[in-house]
Formats: structure tokens, sequence, C-alpha cells
């Protein structure tokens, strides 16, 4: 598999997930979250490295026909995909050839209240958005954004975009221990679903190594911050253990690796047995049973 391609992985809402990497040699982010999973970078609204629409089309179509059984194509980056500069061109032509699956963008939602970026999430089949914290020094701590972004223009944009957009539209809250989990900071938040109207909330926590040094909730603590967001479709991110595994070549398990993080339960759930003795045959992971 390619740079630009790599999975299918477990995706922890969407089943057997194949990802495109709209950034693939370096990352491209306007924001610098503290629990992300990708190395510290200096945030940027622009892309400087930037791949063809025809080039990862031609890596698309290789993919689908060694994985034919996905069931979503997620569109992300080593960064944020919406800084991508042909996203409407490239999602022209993935419809074209992405037959019954879904198109999922995996958005941090920064650029949102901007009219060309709604217009072009317009094409998706499912959008996600990130919403961590409206408190603007919290906001600024854990998201570590740029000083031209606000959480008021954002949630604005997320309402906009609701208006518009009649596909399945998705909120994520990442929890971070001592940072967006006071009362204030859940109060808000619910204040602001209720007024985006998703049809369907995330909340989550840390699971993977993040860049900083950062710690996670417990399952109990999500559990009592969902039990705050009354009457509305809220779930806690847990992994799908049903999902189909995949078998790997080496060059393929050391590209998966780079793209992301995996923890212990991510290799056992994705990974077919033989591809679970190659990582050990690598000395890329020890404790693996196979």
């Amino acid at each position: 598999m390619s740079n630009i391609i790599f999975g299918p992985i477990n995706s922890r809402r969407f089943g057997s997930s194949l990802g495109v990497d709209l950034s693939p040699f370096t990352k491209q982010c306007n924001f610098d979250c503290l629990y992300c999973e990708l190395l510290p970078a200096k945030t940027t609204d622009k892309q400087i490295s930037t791949i063809l629409p025809q080039n990862i089309i031609k890596e698309l179509k290789i993919a689908l026909l060694k994985y034919p059984k996905i069931d979503v194509i997620t569109f992300t980056a080593n960064g944020e995909p919406t800084i991508y500069p042909h996203l409407d061109e490239l999602m022209m032509m993935v419809n074209k050839i992405k037959q019954k699956k879904k198109t999922l963008i995996l958005s941090n939602g920064g650029n949102i209240y901007k009219k060309d970026i709604q217009n072009s999430l317009k094409i998706f089949d499912i959008v996600k958005l990130s919403l961590d914290c409206l408190d603007e020094n919290c906001f600024r701590k854990l998201d570590r954004v740029d000083k031209t972004v606000d959480t008021q223009k954002i949630v604005d944009g997320m309402i906009s975009f609701r208006k518009i957009y009649h596909k399945q539209l998705i909120l994520e809250t990442m929890f971070v221990k001592n940072i967006n989990d006071k009362p204030s900071h859940i109060k808000s938040l619910y204040n602001s679903y209720k007024q985006i109207k998703a049809d369907r909330i995330d909340i989550s926590t840390i699971d993977r190594p993040p860049a900083y040094d950062v710690k996670p909730l417990t399952y109990e603590e999500l559990s009592n911050i969902a039990s705050n967001f009354t009457a509305l479709n809220v779930t806690i991110a847990s992994k799908n253990k049903n999902i189909q595994q995949n078998s790997y070549d080496k060059d393929e398990i050391v590209n998966l690796l780079q793209k992301r993080p995996l923890a212990t339960d991510d290799i056992n759930i994705l990974f077919d047995e033989n591809s679970k003795q190659k990582l050990q045959e690598e000395t890329f992971l020890s404790d693996v049973p196979v």
C-alpha cells in the first residue's frame, strides 16, 4: 500500500475503514492538539506539500480492488483534511468509483465557518467534526489553535452547516483529564450540542500514545459526563470487536504503524494471525499473542 492509502483499520464507529491521507509526507494542521497521536508541529492554515487528486485516485482504485468489503472510505490527513486545496475535485472523482461505500471526513472543525469549506463537506456521506471545549482558555490550551480561530465562530459555523447538510453529521469531543472535564465545560458543550443538532455525539478519551503528556479519563468518568447530555444521541467510543481481521504484508505493516500508532488491542482486533506473527518477526511488538 502507498503512503496515501492505509488500512483497512478498525474504526470505532464505522466498521472496516480504508484511510486516505491527504497529507502523507508531513503534518499540516491548523491545530496542534495535546492529545494528537502525531508529532507536535507548528500550525498552518494552508498545505505546502500537496498531492494531486489523480495520484490519490490511482492508489485508491488499487486499494478498493484489494479490499472490496470495506464499509467506509475515510478522508483524513497528517493534520487537517479541509486545508487540502483540491478537496472538491477529488471527491467528485471518488464518487465515480466508490460504488456503495460511504465517504467520511474527519475534521477538527476549525474551518467549518467558511462557506467554501461547508460546500466541500456537503459532498461527503458522513461528516465528523470535533468540538472539544467552548471556553477560550481551555480551547487554546487543549487544541493549541491559531489565534485567528475562536470557538464562537466554530459553533456558529456548525449551526449554519447543519442547516444545509442533510446527511449524517457527527460531533466528537475528546475529553482529557483535568483540562476539559470540569462541570462548566460540560454544561457549555451541552448547550452547543443542542444548538448544532448533530445526528450523533461521540465522546471519547485518549486511547493511543499522544503527542504530549496528557492523561485519559476512565470509562466511568466518561459515562458520568454522558449522563449530563439528556435528550441527545450520545455514545461513548469503544472498539468494535466484530470487525473482519485482515492480512498485511511487511511493507503494509510499516506504513500502517507510521500513519497511526496502534494499541495492542487494536492489533489484536485488526490483524489476522499471520500478520501478528510478522509483527513479532520484525520485532515491532513483543506482547501480541499469536
